[in-house]
């Protein structure tokens, strides 16, 4: 049964556990990854970046290397992407009684009271008419159900949740993460569809977030879950 990881649930969380997100931004011409969470950009080990992909605007994936930096990572993609995914996988972290987090799985801190292995997940959608492609390597997606720079400011934007693959019901969906994160803007129904209202001209971060139970496992109880959408609100104009 899932387990809805409200967003409020960050003052539970210490450091690398807390509830950081992941985004991708264009900034003077790169595509950087961002992990943070609100209007907070944090420097973050770019080993932990386990995979990006980028696509044309027929699915078709373009070759992308991730430049891995001393603060973060860069990703480069071969020609001007329609879409980027990326991963971030920021390993098992056990709570000790003492309330410090430890980057290590339960096996190796055995006192721990609590014990979670954390991913995070974007997908940004660059260019109107893009096609999405099977996004199976995404374990928690916001899926847009019509083209998202379609759809302008101030107006519902349809989306889909799916957790493994499948439909997650009862999901909250923060509308504007960076300027607001702690603001639910819509639910998922029982089909993981919900309604969210494009909030700005600029870039949108859509995002979610769950925990879910894990069993037989010697180093977590918790696998906790992140994902954004990102597109412009509004094309640019000269």
């Amino acid at each position: 049964m899932k387990k809805v990881f409200p967003l409020l649930a960050a003052a539970l969380f210490i450091g690398q556990v807390d509830a950081h997100g992941l985004w991708t931004e264009q900034r003077r011409g790169n595509i950087e990854t961002i992990y943070g969470h609100g209007a907070e950009d944090n420097a973050f080990k770019a080993e932990k970046i386990s995979g990006a992909w980028a696509y044309d605007s027929h699915s078709r994936m373009i070759p992308v290397t991730v430049k891995r930096l001393d603060d973060h990572a860069r990703l480069e993609p071969l020609k001007s992407p329609a879409i980027v995914a990326v991963a971030l996988d920021n390993g098992p972290w056990s709570l000790t009684p003492d309330k410090q987090w430890i980057n290590q799985g339960r096996s190796k801190v055995p006192n721990s009271t609590e014990s979670l292995h954390t991913f995070k997940y974007s997908l940004a959608i660059y260019r109107e008419g893009a096609k999405l492609p099977a996004l199976d390597q995404l374990k928690m997606v916001i899926l847009p159900e019509i083209d998202p720079l379609q759809v302008g400011p101030g107006k519902p934007l349809p989306v889909r949740v799916l957790i493994d693959g499948k439909p997650a019901a009862g999901i909250e969906l923060v509308g504007d993460y960076r300027g607001a994160p702690h603001q639910v803007s819509a639910t998922t129904d029982t089909e993981g569809r919900a309604q969210v209202v494009v909030r700005n001209e600029g870039l949108n971060i859509i995002a979610a977030e769950a925990s879910l139970p894990v069993v037989n496992d010697a180093d977590i109880e918790t696998r906790g879950l992140f994902t954004s959408l990102t597109f412009l609100g509004e094309a640019h104009s000269e």
